[in-house]
């Protein structure tokens, strides 16, 4: 296999956002939710050294109080790029509160993926908006080590125009933003949902490094770790393809 070079991977990736840019949006700027993570750190920084850090709109989007949203504020101002906040905590509470109403009419209640998705999904909401009205392009932030395994929530985090990091693992993530110079704090974060208090690793129930080198390698030693990834990712891949349609032929 290869060896990763952060460098080359890097310009690769700027010149096929120069490029997708040129051909599907040109002179369009880039918008995308900054969560203060990893990921949304290298998207934007990418995204500023493909077009430009006026072509790159950040959107904060904290559920009433966020309280990493200093972080999503050290990126911003790290890169220099325009950026709105919107917060999404009172129309989080009016939709959930309706949802609950009516469910009870079906005899049901709030689950607890519906409490876990509802978020990003009023999120990529939020960030198509802004993007519509500033002639933008929505930037996906989701990695191959999270696409892999289905742990991102569909029309949500999972949706976008376009994806920088699509095809690389959360490994070389990092290094990439290592390379790009980001601040370290924000590059080695340890990633999480914001929601139940658990690290992305704790929820899955294997670590990163564990499943990118099974990505990249196809070696994973314990056969439990293996066939859950396995699981996950069969059952997952729905996701990261188009809807299914009939087709009818004369």
């Amino acid at each position: 296999m290869k060896e990763f070079n952060a460098k080359e991977v890097k310009d690769q990736v700027v010149q096929w956002i120069r490029d997708w840019f040129e051909e599907n949006g040109k002179g369009c700027n880039a918008v995308l939710g900054v969560s203060g993570g990893k990921d949304s750190s290298v998207v934007a920084a990418l995204c500023a050294e493909a077009l430009g850090k006026d072509r790159v709109i950040g959107v904060t989007m904290p559920n009433g109080v966020q309280k990493d949203i200093s972080d999503s504020m050290l990126l911003i101002n790290h890169l220099g790029i325009r950026y709105c906040n919107v917060n999404i905590g009172d129309t989080y509470q009016t939709l959930m509160a309706a949802v609950e109403e009516q469910l009870k009419t079906l005899d049901a209640d709030v689950s607890n993926q519906t409490v876990i998705n509802m978020p990003p999904r009023l999120r990529m909401t939020t960030v198509y908006a802004i993007s519509q009205s500033m002639n933008g392009r929505v930037a996906n932030t989701c990695n191959l080590s999270e696409d892999w395994v289905g742990y991102s929530t569909r029309y949500g985090d999972a949706a976008g125009d376009f994806a920088p990091l699509g095809g690389l693992t959360v490994a070389e993530v990092i290094a990439v933003g290592k390379e790009l110079g980001l601040p370290i704090e924000l590059v080695e974060k340890t990633p999480s949902d914001g929601l139940c208090g658990k690290s992305d690793e704790d929820n899955l129930g294997f670590t990163y490094a564990v499943l990118d080198r099974y990505i990249r390698t196809g070696i994973c030693e314990d056969p439990k770790t293996k066939a859950l990834i396995d699981d996950k990712h069969v059952k997952n891949l729905f996701k990261l393809k188009p809807i299914p349609h009939f087709e009818w032929t004369k």
